[in-house]
Protein backbone atom coordinates (compact mmCIF):
# COMPACT_ATOMS: atom_id res chain seq x y z
CA UNK A 1 0.00 0.00 0.00
CA UNK A 2 3.23 2.69 0.71
CA UNK A 3 4.96 1.39 -2.55
CA UNK A 4 1.44 2.64 -4.19
CA UNK A 5 0.97 5.84 -2.47
CA UNK A 6 4.57 6.63 -3.11
CA UNK A 7 4.15 5.53 -6.75
CA UNK A 8 0.89 7.84 -7.44
CA UNK A 9 2.59 10.72 -5.90
CA UNK A 10 5.65 10.23 -8.41
CA UNK A 11 2.79 9.85 -11.57
CA UNK A 12 1.07 12.88 -9.96
CA UNK A 13 4.62 14.82 -10.05
CA UNK A 14 5.32 13.42 -13.45
CA UNK A 15 1.89 14.51 -14.81
CA UNK A 16 2.28 18.27 -13.19
CA UNK A 17 6.18 18.38 -14.78
CA UNK A 18 5.15 18.10 -18.71
CA UNK A 19 2.19 18.65 -20.75
CA UNK A 20 1.67 15.67 -22.07
CA UNK A 21 3.78 11.61 -21.66
CA UNK A 22 2.91 8.73 -23.03
CA UNK A 23 1.83 5.38 -21.45
CA UNK A 24 5.33 3.89 -22.04
CA UNK A 25 7.25 6.93 -21.05
CA UNK A 26 5.51 7.25 -17.78
CA UNK A 27 5.70 3.38 -17.17
CA UNK A 28 9.47 3.59 -17.81
CA UNK A 29 10.01 6.48 -15.79
CA UNK A 30 8.23 4.63 -13.01
CA UNK A 31 9.57 1.32 -13.75
CA UNK A 32 6.25 -0.68 -14.10
CA UNK A 33 4.23 -2.08 -16.50
CA UNK A 34 1.77 -0.02 -18.82
CA UNK A 35 -1.16 -1.85 -17.22
CA UNK A 36 -0.09 -0.21 -14.03
CA UNK A 37 -0.44 2.90 -14.99
CA UNK A 38 -3.91 2.47 -16.27
CA UNK A 39 -4.33 1.70 -13.03
CA UNK A 40 -2.76 4.26 -11.20
CA UNK A 41 -4.14 7.04 -13.31
CA UNK A 42 -7.99 5.32 -12.57
CA UNK A 43 -6.65 5.68 -8.74
CA UNK A 44 -6.48 9.62 -9.82
CA UNK A 45 -9.17 10.16 -10.88
CA UNK A 46 -10.90 8.54 -8.25
CA UNK A 47 -8.96 10.92 -5.76
CA UNK A 48 -10.37 13.90 -7.98
CA UNK A 49 -7.51 14.56 -10.67
CA UNK A 50 -8.94 15.47 -14.26
CA UNK A 51 -6.16 12.90 -16.31
CA UNK A 52 -7.29 13.15 -19.72
CA UNK A 53 -6.16 10.58 -21.91
CA UNK A 54 -5.70 9.59 -25.89
CA UNK A 55 -5.56 6.55 -27.42
CA UNK A 56 -3.34 6.04 -30.68
CA UNK A 57 0.25 6.20 -31.64
CA UNK A 58 0.27 9.62 -30.69
CA UNK A 59 -1.03 9.35 -27.45
CA UNK A 60 -0.54 9.84 -24.02
CA UNK A 61 -1.73 11.05 -20.61
CA UNK A 62 -2.12 14.89 -19.78
CA UNK A 63 -3.60 16.92 -16.22
CA UNK A 64 -6.25 18.96 -17.00
CA UNK A 65 -8.18 21.45 -15.81
CA UNK A 66 -10.55 20.39 -12.79
CA UNK A 67 -13.11 22.44 -11.15
CA UNK A 68 -10.98 22.76 -8.00
CA UNK A 69 -7.11 23.62 -7.32
CA UNK A 70 -5.58 19.83 -6.88
CA UNK A 71 -2.46 19.56 -4.29
CA UNK A 72 0.65 20.90 -6.25
CA UNK A 73 3.93 19.26 -5.68
CA UNK A 74 6.92 21.00 -5.89
CA UNK A 75 10.50 20.15 -6.29
CA UNK A 76 13.34 21.51 -3.92
CA UNK A 77 14.40 24.52 -6.15
CA UNK A 78 10.56 25.42 -7.72
CA UNK A 79 9.14 25.40 -3.36
CA UNK A 80 12.35 28.01 -2.52
CA UNK A 81 11.16 30.18 -6.17
CA UNK A 82 7.51 30.30 -5.09
CA UNK A 83 8.42 30.89 -1.61
CA UNK A 84 10.46 34.17 -2.47
CA UNK A 85 7.73 35.47 -5.72
CA UNK A 86 5.12 35.32 -2.52
CA UNK A 87 7.22 37.19 -0.25
CA UNK A 88 7.87 39.75 -3.26
CA UNK A 89 3.80 39.81 -3.85
CA UNK A 90 3.31 40.95 0.25
CA UNK A 91 4.95 44.18 -0.94
CA UNK A 92 4.24 44.39 -5.17
CA UNK A 93 2.91 46.81 -7.63
CA UNK A 94 -0.46 44.99 -7.49
CA UNK A 95 -2.87 45.74 -4.86
CA UNK A 96 -5.41 43.46 -2.87
CA UNK A 97 -2.83 40.24 -2.97
CA UNK A 98 -0.60 40.95 -0.38
CA UNK A 99 -2.73 39.29 2.10
CA UNK A 100 -3.17 36.24 -0.01
CA UNK A 101 -0.06 35.82 -0.48
CA UNK A 102 0.77 35.51 3.17
CA UNK A 103 -1.93 33.18 3.60
CA UNK A 104 -0.67 31.01 0.32
CA UNK A 105 3.12 31.56 2.38
CA UNK A 106 2.14 30.25 5.32
CA UNK A 107 0.75 27.26 3.99
CA UNK A 108 4.09 26.69 2.56
CA UNK A 109 6.52 27.36 4.94
CA UNK A 110 4.23 25.21 7.11
CA UNK A 111 5.23 22.16 5.01
CA UNK A 112 8.68 23.18 3.57
CA UNK A 113 11.42 20.89 5.11
CA UNK A 114 13.86 22.76 7.29
CA UNK A 115 16.76 23.32 4.80
CA UNK A 116 14.45 24.76 2.61
CA UNK A 117 12.97 27.26 5.58
CA UNK A 118 16.18 28.33 5.96
CA UNK A 119 16.89 29.41 2.74
CA UNK A 120 14.34 31.17 2.37
CA UNK A 121 14.41 32.63 5.81
CA UNK A 122 17.56 34.11 5.01
CA UNK A 123 16.80 35.70 2.03
CA UNK A 124 14.10 37.70 3.85
CA UNK A 125 16.26 38.67 6.43
CA UNK A 126 19.39 39.47 4.80
CA UNK A 127 17.42 41.84 1.84
CA UNK A 128 15.20 44.74 2.11
CA UNK A 129 13.22 46.26 -0.80
CA UNK A 130 11.79 50.14 -1.60
CA UNK A 131 8.42 50.32 -0.87
CA UNK A 132 6.51 51.14 -3.73
CA UNK A 133 4.50 53.99 -4.42
CA UNK A 134 0.81 53.73 -3.13
CA UNK A 135 0.03 56.00 -6.40
CA UNK A 136 1.58 53.32 -8.60
CA UNK A 137 0.17 50.50 -6.93
CA UNK A 138 -3.51 49.05 -9.08
CA UNK A 139 -5.82 46.64 -7.74
CA UNK A 140 -5.73 42.77 -9.06
CA UNK A 141 -9.42 42.73 -10.32
CA UNK A 142 -8.94 45.76 -12.53
CA UNK A 143 -6.12 43.77 -14.33
CA UNK A 144 -7.76 40.78 -14.21
CA UNK A 145 -10.46 42.75 -16.30
CA UNK A 146 -8.52 44.23 -18.19
CA UNK A 147 -6.76 41.02 -19.51
CA UNK A 148 -9.70 39.04 -19.90
CA UNK A 149 -11.42 42.00 -22.28
CA UNK A 150 -7.95 41.50 -24.62
CA UNK A 151 -8.33 38.09 -24.48
CA UNK A 152 -11.68 38.27 -25.50
CA UNK A 153 -11.41 41.32 -28.05
CA UNK A 154 -14.01 43.24 -25.76
CA UNK A 155 -13.95 46.98 -25.82
CA UNK A 156 -13.17 48.75 -22.59
CA UNK A 157 -15.02 52.40 -21.27
CA UNK A 158 -13.40 53.92 -18.98
CA UNK A 159 -12.41 57.87 -16.93
CA UNK A 160 -8.87 58.22 -17.41
CA UNK A 161 -6.57 61.28 -15.34
CA UNK A 162 -3.88 62.27 -17.90
CA UNK A 163 -0.46 63.23 -16.45
CA UNK A 164 -1.92 66.82 -16.26
CA UNK A 165 -4.31 65.65 -13.73
CA UNK A 166 -6.93 66.04 -16.48
CA UNK A 167 -9.77 63.41 -16.79
CA UNK A 168 -11.59 62.63 -19.88
CA UNK A 169 -13.41 59.12 -21.00
CA UNK A 170 -11.47 56.57 -23.09
CA UNK A 171 -13.31 54.03 -25.59
CA UNK A 172 -10.57 51.69 -26.08
CA UNK A 173 -9.51 47.98 -27.79
CA UNK A 174 -6.97 46.23 -25.32
CA UNK A 175 -4.16 44.01 -26.72
CA UNK A 176 -1.72 43.98 -24.24
CA UNK A 177 -0.78 44.73 -20.57
CA UNK A 178 2.69 45.67 -19.98
CA UNK A 179 4.58 45.55 -16.29
CA UNK A 180 8.12 47.91 -16.41
CA UNK A 181 9.78 49.32 -13.70
CA UNK A 182 6.99 48.76 -11.55
CA UNK A 183 3.90 50.07 -13.10
CA UNK A 184 1.32 48.15 -15.73
CA UNK A 185 0.54 49.78 -18.81
CA UNK A 186 -2.17 49.09 -20.92
CA UNK A 187 -1.43 49.33 -24.89
CA UNK A 188 -4.66 49.51 -26.98
CA UNK A 189 -6.22 51.16 -30.05
CA UNK A 190 -8.58 54.31 -28.82
CA UNK A 191 -11.21 54.79 -30.92
CA UNK A 192 -11.92 58.52 -30.51
CA UNK A 193 -9.11 59.09 -31.75
CA UNK A 194 -8.43 56.60 -34.17
CA UNK A 195 -4.94 55.78 -32.88
CA UNK A 196 -2.98 53.28 -30.47
CA UNK A 197 -2.76 55.05 -27.11
CA UNK A 198 -0.66 53.68 -23.86
CA UNK A 199 -2.24 54.01 -20.16
CA UNK A 200 -0.87 54.03 -17.15
CA UNK A 201 -3.70 51.66 -15.61
CA UNK A 202 -3.12 52.99 -12.57
CA UNK A 203 -4.92 56.63 -13.85
CA UNK A 204 -8.07 54.46 -14.76
CA UNK A 205 -10.60 55.97 -12.37
CA UNK A 206 -13.33 53.51 -11.29
CA UNK A 207 -13.97 50.03 -13.19
CA UNK A 208 -13.68 50.22 -16.62
CA UNK A 209 -17.10 48.97 -18.55
CA UNK A 210 -17.11 46.21 -20.91
CA UNK A 211 -18.38 47.30 -24.20
CA UNK A 212 -19.02 45.58 -27.48
CA UNK A 213 -16.58 42.98 -29.28
CA UNK A 214 -14.04 44.12 -31.50
CA UNK A 215 -12.42 42.78 -34.78
CA UNK A 216 -8.39 42.67 -33.75
CA UNK A 217 -6.08 44.55 -35.20
CA UNK A 218 -2.39 44.35 -35.82
CA UNK A 219 -0.27 45.73 -32.93
CA UNK A 220 1.39 48.96 -32.87
CA UNK A 221 4.80 47.32 -33.21
CA UNK A 222 6.42 43.14 -33.06
CA UNK A 223 8.07 43.83 -29.98
CA UNK A 224 4.98 45.54 -27.42
CA UNK A 225 7.18 45.69 -24.58
CA UNK A 226 9.75 48.08 -26.81
CA UNK A 227 6.56 49.71 -28.06
CA UNK A 228 6.23 50.93 -24.57
CA UNK A 229 9.65 51.62 -23.59
CA UNK A 230 10.16 54.26 -26.52
CA UNK A 231 6.48 55.84 -25.63
CA UNK A 232 7.69 56.22 -22.01
CA UNK A 233 10.85 57.41 -22.98
CA UNK A 234 9.36 60.37 -25.75
CA UNK A 235 6.79 61.14 -22.69
CA UNK A 236 9.34 61.64 -20.36
CA UNK A 237 11.41 64.37 -22.06
CA UNK A 238 11.06 66.96 -24.87
CA UNK A 239 14.94 67.03 -26.48
CA UNK A 240 15.61 63.87 -27.80
CA UNK A 241 20.07 62.69 -28.45
CA UNK A 242 21.52 59.39 -30.20
CA UNK A 243 24.97 58.43 -28.38
CA UNK A 244 27.23 55.97 -29.44
CA UNK A 245 28.13 54.19 -26.32
CA UNK A 246 31.66 52.33 -26.26
CA UNK A 247 30.49 49.39 -24.34
CA UNK A 248 29.00 45.72 -24.87
CA UNK A 249 24.60 45.57 -25.40
CA UNK A 250 24.81 43.16 -22.33
CA UNK A 251 26.74 45.53 -20.06
CA UNK A 252 24.81 48.88 -21.48
CA UNK A 253 21.34 46.80 -20.16
CA UNK A 254 22.26 46.48 -17.14
CA UNK A 255 23.44 49.83 -16.38
CA UNK A 256 20.80 52.28 -18.40
CA UNK A 257 17.49 52.66 -16.72
CA UNK A 258 14.90 50.33 -18.74
CA UNK A 259 12.18 52.72 -19.37
CA UNK A 260 14.82 56.16 -19.82
CA UNK A 261 16.21 54.88 -23.81
CA UNK A 262 15.78 52.52 -26.27
CA UNK A 263 19.59 50.68 -26.80
CA UNK A 264 20.59 48.77 -30.29
CA UNK A 265 23.82 46.48 -30.48
CA UNK A 266 26.21 48.32 -32.97
CA UNK A 267 28.79 45.55 -32.87
CA UNK A 268 30.48 43.38 -29.74
CA UNK A 269 32.07 46.25 -28.19
CA UNK A 270 29.89 48.81 -29.00
CA UNK A 271 25.58 50.08 -29.08
CA UNK A 272 23.46 52.86 -29.80
CA UNK A 273 21.93 54.69 -27.32
CA UNK A 274 18.78 56.70 -28.02
CA UNK A 275 17.17 58.65 -25.07
CA UNK A 276 15.12 61.65 -24.27
CA UNK A 277 15.25 63.90 -21.14
CA UNK A 278 13.84 67.56 -20.20
CA UNK A 279 17.14 69.68 -20.80
CA UNK A 280 20.27 68.61 -22.91
CA UNK A 281 22.88 69.60 -19.49
CA UNK A 282 20.76 66.74 -17.44
CA UNK A 283 20.83 64.38 -20.58
CA UNK A 284 24.46 64.61 -20.57
CA UNK A 285 25.48 64.30 -17.13
CA UNK A 286 22.89 61.11 -17.10
CA UNK A 287 25.17 59.45 -20.20
CA UNK A 288 28.62 60.73 -18.56
CA UNK A 289 27.40 58.69 -15.58
CA UNK A 290 26.93 55.38 -17.45
CA UNK A 291 30.44 55.06 -16.94
CA UNK A 292 32.06 54.15 -20.20
CA UNK A 293 33.68 56.12 -23.22
CA UNK A 294 30.83 57.61 -25.22
CA UNK A 295 30.65 59.76 -28.91
CA UNK A 296 28.01 62.01 -29.09
CA UNK A 297 25.94 61.73 -32.46
CA UNK A 298 23.45 64.28 -32.81
CA UNK A 299 21.69 66.77 -32.57
CA UNK A 300 24.50 69.39 -32.62
CA UNK A 301 22.53 71.43 -30.16
CA UNK A 302 23.53 68.19 -27.62
CA UNK A 303 27.10 67.75 -28.52
CA UNK A 304 27.50 71.82 -28.04
CA UNK A 305 26.14 71.22 -24.35
CA UNK A 306 28.67 68.27 -23.69
CA UNK A 307 31.59 70.32 -25.27
CA UNK A 308 30.57 73.53 -22.60
CA UNK A 309 30.33 71.67 -19.60
CA UNK A 310 33.19 69.43 -20.71
CA UNK A 311 35.27 72.57 -20.13
CA UNK A 312 32.91 73.72 -17.04
CA UNK A 313 33.79 70.25 -15.16
CA UNK A 314 37.08 70.42 -16.34
CA UNK A 315 37.84 74.05 -14.68
CA UNK A 316 35.80 73.27 -12.08
CA UNK A 317 38.26 70.34 -11.76
CA UNK A 318 41.55 72.44 -11.91
CA UNK A 319 40.35 75.13 -9.43
CA UNK A 320 40.13 72.19 -6.75
CA UNK A 321 43.22 71.20 -7.29
CA UNK A 322 45.04 74.80 -7.82
CA UNK A 323 46.16 74.44 -11.52
CA UNK A 324 46.58 77.71 -12.67
CA UNK A 325 44.69 79.81 -11.24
Amino acid sequence: MLETSGRLLRLLSLLQMRREWSGAELADRLGVTPRTIRRDVDKLRELGYPVDATRGVAGGYRLGAGAELPPLLLDDEEAVAVAIALRTATGGAVEGIGESSVRALAKLEQVLPRHLRRRVGALQTFTAALPIATDAAVDHELLSLIASAARDRERLRFSYRRHDGASGRRLVEPVRLVHAERRWYLVAWDVDRDDWRLFRVDRIDGRPMVDRRFEPRDPPAEDVAAYVQRQVASARGRVEARVLLRLPLEEAVARVPYLSASLTAVDAESCLLSTHSEWYGGLAVHVASIGCEFEVLEPPAFVAEVERLAGAFGRAAGAARGDGG
